[in-house]
Formats: structure tokens, sequence, C-alpha cells
């Protein structure tokens, strides 16, 4: 776990921390975390605001994947399309059946290097192999497959087998209508990722569990996001 450096800022670490969590969190604009903010007594501008979203974001995602625990063996893969600068392209997402997210990836084709690129980086990154890839019927992911030797761990289904990495899109929709779409293709990796990390430590399917379970849940949650934004 890498400890951040808040030096030389105007602010305290303690409320950068927040406004970086508020944003992430929650389906917010810069200007309702700056509003947010101000209910609390803090006056910031929504430019430093964004500021640290892009400095601090990344470097907290990059520490709540070093906490994160393996995922399963059963992959959920789909695409869905973007508008970036008027533009068509898509953004590829993978999944756990449990709905944590593995990877996402916006790419300018919906073919076969494209599939064949998120696979290699998932098969590089999690440090599982795969069970099972549950993907849409798209060509795509069974040419991509059987290069990489997979094809008899794919599973091409609808869209009800393929639920988990369906309903992980709508998070990432409704961001995309409260940014007014994304600006850029950079833009549009680097919200997900950033916001992926997030998202999986809160994760926590409270239908699923007790009340006391989801009491635990929430304050292992807090605690690493915590440790990952620990000043230096």
């Amino acid at each position: 776990m890498k400890p951040i450096s808040f030096k030389r800022h105007r602010f305290r670490a303690e409320v950068i921390r927040y406004a970086v969590w508020l944003y992430f969190r929650f389906t917010l604009s810069i200007r309702d975390a700056e509003e947010l903010l101000a209910q609390r007594g803090v006056e910031v501008s929504r430019e430093t605001v964004r500021c640290w979203v892009l400095k601090f974001g990344p470097l907290i995602a990059a520490n709540l994947r070093r906490r994160r625990t393996a995922p399963t063996g059963r992959w959920h893969l789909d695409e869905m399309v973007v508008k970036i600068g008027g533009r068509r392209m898509y953004l590829w997402r993978a999944v756990d059946d449990e709905g944590e997210v593995l990877d996402v990836l916006v790419q300018k084709r919906r073919n076969r290097p494209a599939a064949l690129k998120l696979l290699r980086g998932l098969l590089k990154n999690q440090g599982v192999h795969p069970e099972t890839i549950t993907t849409d019927k798209l060509a795509s992911y069974r040419a991509a497959l059987r290069e990489l030797g997979l094809t008899d761990r794919h599973r091409p289904g609808g869209m009800r087998e393929n639920n988990r990495a369906e309903d992980s899109h709508l998070v990432i929709r409704q961001r995309e209508r409260k940014q007014q779409r994304f600006k850029s293709q950079g833009s549009a990796q680097r919200f997900p990722s950033t916001h992926d990390a997030v998202y999986n430590c809160s994760n926590h399917q409270p239908h699923l569990i007790s009340r006391p379970g989801l009491r635990t849940l929430r304050a292992q949650a807090h605690e690493a996001w915590a440790v990952a934004t620990a000043a230096a």
C-alpha cells in the first residue's frame, strides 16, 4: 500500500479524501460535490474539486486494487456503446459472478482484437485462471477465446445468462448522463477505471445478507478507504 502525499495543498487531507469519495461513491457531478462541501462549511471551487478527482482518484483506486481479494473464476464479459465526441465507441467490461468489476476497456471497435486485448489484460492482472467465461453471442469473443485456447471455458448465451455484466453497465450509464457524456476516449477510460475500484468496496448486495452482516461489510469498506487514502 503506497501512502499518498497531500502536501502543498491548501485544504487538509480529510477534506480532499471526503470530496473524492463523494464524487466516486455517489452519482454526483463536480458541482454537486462542491455544494455538499459548502453545506459543511468548506468553501472550495469546483475546479479545485476537479483537480483533486483527477490527481488523487487514480492513486486511491490503485491502493484499493492492491487490497482486493482474488476474484472468483466465473467471469462475465459484455460491451456497451458510448458516444464520445460524436463518435460511436465501445466500453468493454468484465465482472465476476459476485458482481465485482474486474476490468474496463474503451475501444473504437467491437471486434476480435478488442476482445483479445480485454481477455489478455484479465489473464495477466487477475491472478486466477477462469473456470467459465460467459458472454453474449458476439462472434468476436469466440474468435479471441479460440486464439487463447479457452474455447472449452466459453459459455455463450443470451441476455439472461449474462445479467451480471449487463447490470454492471447501469451505474456507468447513470454517470454518463450526469456528466453529459464523456468528453474523450481518455476520460471514458479513466473514470470507470477509478470508479469501479471504489464501487467494488461498496458492492454489498444488502438484500442477500442480514443487517449485522451489512454493518460489518460497511465498516470494512470504510476501513479499506481509510487505508487506501493514508497520508504519507
